[in-house]
């Protein structure tokens, strides 16, 4: 264990982190109304124009930008299937140099637009924000970003040895030094990633092989990684997620409060003695590890050796943003994550990538957002609402968001309020949507609303609305079980949480994953009306249950002190929708809910008007 030189001190690092969470985390809205409805009108009113940028433009061509030419090749086009795609010629003039002259020149005049003309563009590097910019591309604009990870290890502010040159990121809701988003800033205000139309595509060619293979994979890409069989190639022991990394140690007491209800064993083996799995050093369970452990930012660094990909656009810290127009596909990871920020816009942008936790967009931690008009086909959630996960929640809550005008077709869950969400969740309105599940034939969308957390992630869920939302095509009509511990008083295969429900409340997500369980989730508030959903053309099922609620299971919880109170999911209206017809035997699965009130609700033909409890 090393803490490395870093630029930038510890201390004044710890500070602005803080000063942010003050700022940005914990801002309280201003509204006096108690209609939720006219509290989204305020919130999207507010947003309707976040930024504002002088009339100036900067051509990328002026400071040397020069296009590309493009061959075919054969790469990943979804997590397990291959197909021919575009992929700049070898020996592509590398535009990152070009791209950060453009934006520093914008910047240090005092703002406009960054333009990228129309054509074909490689850049072996990130586009790194700064205040005041809107970086705009062109119609037919396409940046092509080469798929090594080496290059994005190259320019970060933070020189970490062997690990590369990396940045303040957060990686599924824990925070560390990673190697650089493709498109990132950080402590930003007033910034733009615009196009003229979705023509203009952001390609990320995470499906993309890139270097020499590792182990017995033959194919080695960002996707790789998550390192799953069947996954873009992977083959065990390739590194990945799921195999251990033996540059991470056994981890340090060091940092761990003597009040905390936690221990290294705790952390490392789930019990309160010592084992000897070596699970907790795969890189996707270190970094949550070293946050239960209380370890501080500096020792949290990844990049070269490890195998964390980063979001494709992540903004962290930054206020005022607009995100617009573009068309995103082949990103590494998260398609949008921004973390920390306040006043956040993206509108009419097409999240199209179908890779391994390929979300199409992830706020955390952020105060007032607006989703509006965005189309979605993802390899993960549509839309995931996030606040940290573990013991970094600083930043506070993630509130005040509207969703609106949206169409999702592949993917997870349509709108989903989780897993990572340790810092809680409140006032989230989601209205005006089509869940038009286009691919429900070969790739369907597999829930409706979803709000999954545990007793790791813990943290809150309130005042969730949605209203006016179609579903024409149905959501997948199969089962997905999640598998409770041994000895839930949750039966195995009885709760299809993973798939098949129009409304999913899952506070049991994925158990065994986190071997620390001392955060009971509270979830309450949560109103959905007008919903209606339809079979596809020459089908009569919509959905496997058209309700499916797995309250806190207090079973589940191993902290070294008294369990803490363990509440049910409560205060739940659902009102004028029509679900259609399952294709389960019951319309519902319940457990742990106190107070489901059902009024004027269809499902399978037949009309509810009741409160369940269970």
């Amino acid at each position: 264990m090393s803490e490395f030189n870093l630029s930038m001190s510890r201390r004044s690092l710890l500070a602005g982190t803080a000063a942010g969470a003050v700022v940005l985390g914990f801002e309280k809205p201003g509204f006096a109304a108690s209609d939720p409805w006219v509290q989204a009108t305020a919130i999207a009113n507010r947003l309707a124009s976040p930024t504002a940028f002088p009339n100036r433009d900067f051509v990328v061509t002026t400071y040397g930008a020069t296009p590309c030419n493009v061959t075919t090749t054969t790469a990943y086009v979804t997590s397990t299937t291959t197909g021919t795609v575009s992929t700049p010629v070898s020996g592509s003039f590398d535009n990152y140099a070009a791209f950060a002259a453009a934006i520093n020149a914008c910047h240090a005049a005092g703002g406009g637009r960054v333009v990228v003309p129309a054509g074909n563009w490689y850049i072996a590097g990130p586009i790194t924000l700064l205040s005041n910019v809107n970086f705009h591309l062109t119609s037919g604009a396409q940046i092509f970003f080469d798929p090594n990870p080496a290059n994005y290890a190259k320019y970060g502010p933070y020189d970490c040895g062997t690990n590369g040159k990396l940045v303040i990121s957060r990686w599924q809701g824990n925070d560390c030094y990673n190697y650089s988003p493709l498109i990132y800033a950080y402590g930003q205000s007033n910034i733009g990633l615009t196009a003229d139309d979705n023509t203009a595509i952001l390609n990320g060619q995470a499906g993309t092989s890139y270097g020499t293979p590792e182990g017995k994979n033959t194919f080695q890409c960002w996707w790789t990684w998550k390192g799953s069989a069947g996954t873009a190639g992977w083959v065990s022991p390739s590194p990945g997620e799921s195999t251990a990394n033996s540059l991470n140690a056994a981890l340090s007491a060091t940092y761990i409060p003597a009040t905390a209800p936690v221990t290294v064993n705790l952390i490392e083996f789930g019990t309160a003695t010592a084992g000897s799995s070596t699970n907790y050093k795969r890189d996707s369970s270190y970094v949550p590890a070293q946050s239960e452990a209380y370890y501080p930012l500096s020792l949290r660094v990844y990049g070269v050796g490890h195998q964390l990909p980063p979001p494709m656009i992540q903004f962290h810290s930054c206020t005022n943003v607009l995100m617009q127009n573009y068309q995103v596909t082949a990103t590494p990871f998260w398609q949008h994550n921004p973390v920390n920020c306040r006043n956040v816009v993206v509108r009419g942008v097409y999240a199209n990538s179908n890779g391994p936790n390929n979300d199409g967009f992830d706020p955390d931690a952020c105060n007032y957002v607006l989703i509006d008009g965005v189309t979605f086909n993802t390899g993960d959630d549509c839309i995931a609402i996030k606040a940290g996960k573990d013991n970094d929640t600083g930043y506070g809550p993630c509130q005040n968001i509207v969703i609106q005008n949206c169409t999702m077709n592949s993917g997870h869950g349509g709108v989903t309020l989780g897993s990572e969400m340790s810092g809680g969740v409140q006032n989230v309105y989601a209205q005006n949507l089509t869940f038009l599940n286009q691919y429900w034939a070969s790739n369907p969308l597999q829930m409706g609303f979803r709000i999954k957390t545990n007793m790791n992630r813990g943290g809150f869920v309130r005042n969730f609305y949605v209203r006016n939302v179609s579903i024409p095509n149905g959501i997948q009509t199969t089962a997905s079980f999640y598998t409770p511990l041994t000895g839930s008083p949750v039966p195995t295969k009885t709760a299809s949480t993973s798939a098949g429900g129009i409304l999913t409340i899952d506070c049991d997500y994925s158990p065994s994953s986190d071997n620390v369980r001392i955060r009971p989730p509270v979830v309450t508030n949560v109103n959905i009306s007008n919903v209606t959903v339809t079979a596809p053309t020459g089908k009569t099922t919509t959905c496997y249950q058209a309700i499916v609620i797995v309250g806190p299971v207090a079973y589940d919880y191993n902290g070294l002190t008294a369990a803490p109170t363990v509440s049910p999911v409560s205060n739940l209206t659902i009102s004028n929708c029509n679900f259609g017809t399952p294709s389960a035997s019951t319309p519902y699965y319940l457990y742990n809910v106190s107070g489901l009130s059902l009024s004027n609700v269809t499902i399978g033909g037949a009309v509810y008007n009741t409160t369940l409890s269970a």
